[in-house]
């Protein structure tokens, strides 16, 4: 009896361990299987605010005699009328680009052959919108020594930071390349000529010209790990020719060999044809513009009364290549009469769309201007034409 007893109590201790067990098997079970708590699978980092910085590039600046009698108020200069209409597009812009083809200075002022510029310009300028002048071209030594101190000096005191000639040795290492840094990259830009007309450049100014060992040797100075784009600015190509040279195209890939993100042109006083070279990824890698014709000038034949102005996009997110968006806007030069004195406007396309309709003879050279220049860059892939600004 005593035996059956213990061989009784065993079972039940087993019996209940076993359901102890089951018990807890169950509710881990269930937990597992609770709706209210869905598994969810684990999310991937959030990807950095994509940054995007625009930079945008202006032509052939000229002064002839009668835009400086245009500008002239008694004993000053006023160019406020000539940029009105581009300035709010330059201040969308984080920085704006210009060729300056004059020397600037005190007296006497004198359009071609041998250009002297009020010093009004540059304050200008600036109030305008523009950072940047380029300074290398074939007048860069019109007035000598005098005239190459002056311009960089009146530049100085403008706030315009500037490259291409320079006053001497000092203000070469420190100019050449020109760093500018836009929200936190770092930006090169360098800037040379075919020539100075025959002028020999002046004992200690250094003019900047077009020699690619000289070339190579400034761009071997840039720190890529520091730097972030390199833009080169040419004054090259001949006058009027709508397309590109067999010099220009081969510099500018040479250029693009050796690490140029972006080869910029002036000169031929008319637009030429931009490309945009693609990589194996499909986005653009680099930029040419062979000529983007003239910015303001007194010359109002075909082709040569307006220009085009440049802008980049450059957009970077992440570990990712920078990514290049280019776009034009043309730019015409609208010369009435105001007050029995010829005035000079310059135009973006847009303007020029609606301010021309009452002045029938300004809108057929207009007409006929677009009309060409969107031919010409009819082909220009990676390229989109801006056509209104936002405010």
């Amino acid at each position: 009896m005593q035996n059956r007893q213990t061989t009784c109590r065993f079972p039940a201790v087993y019996t209940t361990v076993t359901m102890l067990l089951a018990t807890i098997m169950a509710a881990i079970i269930g937990c597992g299987r609770n709706r209210s708590v869905p598994y969810t699978e684990p999310s991937a980092p959030s990807p950095k605010v994509a940054q995007q910085i625009s930079i945008v590039f202006g032509g052939d600046l000229m002064q002839h005699a009668p835009q400086i009698l245009a500008a002239q108020r008694d004993s000053t200069y006023d160019y406020t009328d000539c940029f009105r209409y581009l300035k709010p597009f330059f201040d969308q812009a984080d920085l704006v680009i210009l060729n300056l083809e004059t020397p600037l200075t005190t007296g006497p002022h004198k359009g071609y052959p041998l250009f002297s510029a009020p010093t009004q310009l540059a304050s200008a300028l600036r109030d305008s919108g523009a950072d940047i002048i380029m300074t290398a071209n074939n007048h860069a030594c019109d007035k000598g020594q005098a005239g190459i101190l002056s311009t960089l000096r009146t530049l100085n005191e403008a706030g315009l930071r500037h490259t291409g000639t320079f006053a001497d040795s000092g203000s070469y290492i420190r100019n050449n390349p020109l760093y500018v840094e836009i929200k936190g990259r770092r930006f090169a830009f360098l800037n040379y000529t075919y020539g100075t007309n025959g002028l020999p450049v002046p004992r200690g100014a250094i003019v900047n010209r077009i020699d690619t060992a000289r070339i190579a040797a400034d761009l071997e100075r840039i720190d890529r790990n520091e730097t972030q784009y390199i833009i080169v600015y040419f004054h090259w190509g001949e006058e009027y020719a709508r397309y590109p040279s067999r010099t220009q195209i081969e510099l500018a890939d040479w250029c693009h060999r050796h690490g140029v993100d972006f080869v910029i042109g002036s000169h031929p006083h008319v637009l030429q044809p931009v490309s945009a070279r693609f990589g194996p990824d499909s986005t653009i890698r680099h930029i040419t513009v062979y000529s983007l014709g003239n910015l303001v000038s007194n010359q109002r034949w075909r082709y040569s009364d307006g220009g085009a102005i440049v802008r980049i996009h450059i957009t970077e997110q992440d570990s990712l290549p920078a990514r290049y968006d280019p776009e034009y806007l043309l730019t015409w030069v609208h010369t009435p009469y105001v007050n029995g004195r010829k005035q000079y406007y310059i135009l973006p396309s847009y303007v020029a769309d609606t301010m021309l309709a009452s002045d029938p003879t300004a809108q057929f050279a207009y007409e006929r201007f677009k009309s060409d220049s969107r031919q010409l860059l009819a082909d220009s892939a990676g390229f989109s034409e801006i056509k209104s600004i936002i405010p």
